[in-house]
């Protein structure tokens, strides 16, 4: 006889852990007893297995093997105990530390691009307008998050390592390759920033926060968190790095395109080796634990060319049938419209409304920090508010920062609003793919899951900052840009309340099955 209790990802299904279940095993398959016809509970379980009301049941509970038990059984019942996610250990926290330096040089460097607009826009290319300068970050940030959708296929059939060093590579290569850039012109900063390093940080940035879902379960969004702050300090550093080198008269003299030259190539290669130093080292450090990836369960092999795209689609039209899943994509679209504005355009908003150049430098790195401290702390309070209500809380307070960017006169102001918004702006970017890992059913479905929310939010950073450039115009009229990312802001938020509103129902209904389990249970006769 054998007492048998199963908890999945999203939770316990089925009976409690004091309910005894009667199962006898064979060397093929779990042989089991049908306690519904004994106790004469036909009637009362057909009524609970009814169409209607299998549309609420979580997919598990669909199997009419299992359903007619009231619980959850799994083929391979090992990988879905509770002590089957380590939660830890030397590699777990190794894979975090690596992630962490990879979100470090990826979109940490994406965040430092108020540096290079404002640099671009009043020094070394002024001839071009802030919108041609925008599209080079958003380029950046767009590739680094539409790949995500080859990525995570690539990632999902177990080809993590491949992805983590060729991604470093690239990224390399292109900020070396940026540091050889000319002054005006434009073409050679668009393919090495805009272009090559945004592949670069596409390939690393879906793997190295999915591959965390190997190691953790409970304490998932505490170590998600911890690997996304990597963004922040990253934001933090390279910000204070480049405004100083940048301005640091360059050694062996020069006068005009020459001298700019030498100071942004010697301040660009410095910043390129301290990427090749942090990514180097997080690719020591990372390595995929579960060998499962890309493989049947059974030991045979996914089958490949058509049958993969199948079984892509497939899922594409899984997920496109999730509706939290399809409120939290849009919400994520359109909140990156307006996401990236402080981002790019706080440091040149106070030197244009004539605060000190100095201070100016400091209110990206300001605003930079306190989104460093709320992402090391997000993961503490999303286990008590919860991911989705923190990530639609902060939404909201996010957009009204953004509207209290229309008048930044003074240094009061900036730092408020460089405060609030990164406090705010952490746990949004810090959480979001732990609200994407936790809306996937199954582990194999994680890596396609956030590469196709990525994907879709590639356009809204491909396209907001641009048109907030077009809206500024050369005269910096700072109102028309911070109406405009405010509104999108709000609509992205709002599509977080929907997404809270499916997930409460869903929950409610979840819980109605589960009564409906142990209600069963409970008339189930206990063999000796």
């Amino acid at each position: 006889m054998k007492e048998l209790h199963f908890e999945g990802r999203g939770g316990a299904y089925g009976l409690s852990e004091k309910d005894n279940i009667t199962t006898t095993t064979t060397t093929s398959d779990v042989a089991v007893a049908d306690p519904f016809k004994e106790a004469g509970a036909a009637d009362s379980f057909k009524d609970a297995t009814s169409d209607s009301f299998q549309d609420t049941v979580p997919p598990l509970l669909k199997d009419p093997a299992t359903l007619s038990l009231g619980l959850v059984l799994p083929a391979d019942t090992e990988e879905h105990e509770p002590d089957f996610f380590p939660e830890g250990g030397f590699w777990g926290w190794a894979t975090v530390a690596g992630a962490f330096l990879i979100q470090f040089c990826g979109f940490g460097y994406t965040d430092a691009f108020g540096v290079y607009q404002d640099y671009y826009g009043r020094i070394y290319m002024p001839n071009v307008n802030a919108s041609a300068i925008s599209w080079i970050g958003s380029v950046n940030a767009t590739l680094a998050t539409v790949t995500g959708l080859v990525i995570g296929r690539l990632y999902d059939r177990g080809y993590f390592l491949h992805i983590l060093y060729a991604g470093a590579l690239l990224s390399s290569f292109s900020l070396f390759m940026l540091s050889l850039t000319q002054p005006h012109h434009y073409y050679q900063a668009f393919l090495t920033q805009g272009i090559g390093l945004g592949l670069g940080t596409g390939l690393l940035y879906v793997p190295s926060m999915a591959v965390i879902s190997h190691y953790f379960d409970r304490r998932l969004a505490l170590a998600m968190s911890v690997a996304s702050s990597g963004i922040s300090l990253g934001a933090v550093v390279h910000p204070i790095m480049l405004n100083n080198l940048l301005n640091i008269h360059p050694r062996g003299g020069g006068e005009g395109e020459e001298r700019m030259r030498r100071q942004f190539g010697n301040a660009t290669r410095a910043s390129a080796g301290l990427v090749v130093g942090c990514l180097g080292l997080a690719c020591l450090l990372m390595r995929p634990r579960l060998s499962v990836v890309g493989v049947r369960k059974g030991g045979q092999k996914k089958a490949g060319g058509e049958g993969e795209w199948r079984m892509f689609t497939t899922k594409i039209r899984k997920f496109s049938k999730d509706g939290a899943y399809v409120a939290a994509t849009l919400g994520l679209t359109i909140f990156s419209l307006g996401f990236y504005f402080p981002i790019f355009y706080l440091q040149l908003n106070a030197i244009t409304h004539g605060l000190n150049k100095t201070f100016a430098f400091y209110a990206l790195v300001i605003m930079n920090f306190s989104t460093f401290c709320s992402r090391l702390t997000c993961g503490f309070f999303a286990r008590r508010l919860g991911v989705e209500n923190l990530i639609a809380g902060a939404a909201f307070t996010c957009s009204i920062m953004i509207f209290a960017m229309m008048k930044l006169d003074s240094v009061a102001s900036v730092v408020v609003v460089a405060v609030l918004y990164g406090v705010f702006s952490g746990p949004f970017v810090g959480l979001i793919t732990t609200l994407m890992t936790i809306l996937a059913d199954d582990i194999d479905e994680v890596g396609v899951r956030i590469g196709v929310a990525f994907a879709f939010a590639g356009f809204g950073d491909l396209i907001g900052t641009p048109i907030t450039g077009a809206l500024l115009t050369r005269d910096y009229i700072w109102w028309r840009g911070t109406l405009f990312n405010g509104i999108v802001a709000i609509l992205g938020g709002s599509c977080y309340v929907v997404m809270l509103i499916i997930l409460h129902r869903r929950r409610k209904a979840k819980a109605a099955a589960l009564a409906v389990g142990v209600e069963v249970g409970q008339v189930m006769p206990e063999k000796a």
